[in-house]
């Protein structure tokens, strides 16, 4: 059996080797230059800056596995202890999160009548129709506007960089609708799981979603990504853009052209690990339904702004960084204050921050050039934090499709795609797109494919 993998993200690496390592072949065929897809690390002037996703929580036995059978798990780094406060922009300020209910009555990340509202949350009900909802609707329900205006949606934008009004409930934060679900307060559902946590430290569902320890690797993400590329070898050809799928007689075809020359893959599985709308180009000619549905998840655009500062130029920032909800009608999504939270990432005392500016509200601001991006991060870390010091080192790297929204009826979308795909044996879809957009979710989702494909029954299995 070969399985053909069309995408060299970080997904599509993770999957073929794993395939692989269970005696499967497998190809990776990747349309750029290079593999790992927005898993990008790069070394300039005494920083090291990623382009992409900054770090993983370190929670899943998926990531510490794949780890260690490539001999990278020892270079698996935790955030430094400084960076435990995190902060929120609120209300012309930058404002603690608290860490506990006490401190949280006692913080002033909220005005005191929206805390009281929280504290009233203990006696909301559930959802009274059942049905998916966005995100917006069930925090107003349990934690009232203002709470859910700037806490819940602080919480969003660093995940999905969304809009709650429109992201569902159920596909992005499935431990709050569990909680609701199972004990009707979200208050009562996180102390219950974490008590249970307590009690069966070794538990799979130990407790909620807000557990792990924020980790990387001491050279970046890239670590994992040239790991598995070269543990890959040759079964990776860059430059090898897919044209065309067909049916064969025993399984598929798989046209593309690589460096200018065609030439074709025979392969008994299919699998697209590319982003959604990439897929639904390959799919249209053989399903236009399934296509339409693939095309239908859209994306948030995210622009990443480092800026550099030179030893002694500013003071070290506190804590791992802050958020800022919508509500203060910022183009700025958060900074994560890089060399406090992973001080080897940079060299002799600089101060590396990375600005994330855009997102599913204000999509205009990433389609702005570099320079015009990085004056716009100053000029707002200087309102935010009171940052006027001039960089040594800028750099912007731009995803004008970077974050998966999974907006409300998505997993709906994921079901009628999983029964068009039966009309399609053999052909199967992962990546960030459909179960998750953390490098966490992504390894999930291979791991999760590629035992299918190499079981027993693999030649039934068909995964959206």
């Amino acid at each position: 059996m070969t399985v053909a993998v069309i995408g060299g993200g970080i997904t599509g690496l993770a999957l073929a080797y794993r395939l692989r390592a269970r005696g499967t072949d497998a190809v990776v065929l990747e349309s750029t230059s290079r593999v790992g897809g927005n898993v990008q690390t790069h070394a300039r002037e005494g920083y090291l800056l990623e382009a992409g996703p900054n770090s993983f929580l370190d929670r899943e036995p998926t990531m510490r596995e794949l780890a260690e059978t490539l001999g990278v798990s020892s270079r698996i780094r935790p955030a430094d202890a400084a960076a435990k406060n995190r902060y929120v922009f609120t209300r012309g300020a930058l404002r603690a999160l608290p860490t506990s209910p006490p401190a949280f009555l006692k913080s002033d990340i909220l005005p005191l009548a929206s805390r009281l509202r929280v504290l009233g949350e203990l006696f909301s009900g559930r959802n009274p129709t059942g049905a998916d909802e966005s995100l917006a609707q069930l925090g107003r329900r349990h934690l009232g506007r203002e709470a859910t205006a700037v806490l819940l949606d602080a919480m969003q934008t660093g995940t999905y960089a969304g809009d709650p009004e429109q992201l569902s409930a159920e596909a992005t934060f499935p431990q709050l609708v569990k909680f609701e679900r199972e004990h009707r307060s979200l208050i009562l559902g996180a102390i219950r799981a974490q008590r249970a946590a307590r009690q069966a430290k070794g538990a799979v569902e130990a407790g909620p979603q807000l557990t792990g320890q924020m980790s990387t690797f001491d050279g970046g993400l890239g670590v994992l990504v040239d790991a598995l590329a070269k543990a890959l070898g040759d079964s990776v050809r860059t430059d090898a853009k897919v044209e065309g799928l067909e049916r064969s007689a025993d399984g598929w075809k798989v046209r593309y052209q690589q460096r200018g020359q065609p030439a074709e893959l025979s392969a008994s599985h299919v699998v697209l690990a590319v982003p959604a709308h990439v897929a639904a180009s390959l799919v249209r000619p053989l399903d236009a339904e399934l296509a339409e549905k693939a095309d239908a998840i859209p994306y948030a655009p995210i622009a990443v702004v480092h800026l550099g500062f030179a030893p002694g130029t500013v003071p070290k920032p506190d804590g791992f960084g802050f958020l800022v909800p919508a509500v203060e009608g910022t183009a700025m999504l958060g900074t994560i204050h890089v060399s406090t939270t992973f001080p080897f990432r940079v060299e002799g005392g600089r101060v590396l921050l990375t600005c994330l500016m855009g997102g599913a509200r204000r999509p205009e601001v990433v389609s702005r050039d570099e320079d015009a991006l990085v004056a716009l991060a100053r000029e707002e870390m200087k309102t935010m934090a009171g940052l006027t010091a001039t960089p040594e080192l800028t750099a912007v790297f731009r995803w004008p499709r970077g974050i998966p929204q999974y907006t409300v009826g998505h997993l709906e979308r994921l079901a009628a795609m999983e029964e068009r795909l039966k009309r399609w044996p053999g052909l199967h879809l992962t990546g960030n797109a459909y179960r998750g957009v953390g490098v966490n979710d992504c390894l999930r989702d291979a791991a999760r494919l590629a035992e299918a494909l190499g079981g027993p029954a693999a030649g039934a299995t068909r995964s959206a």
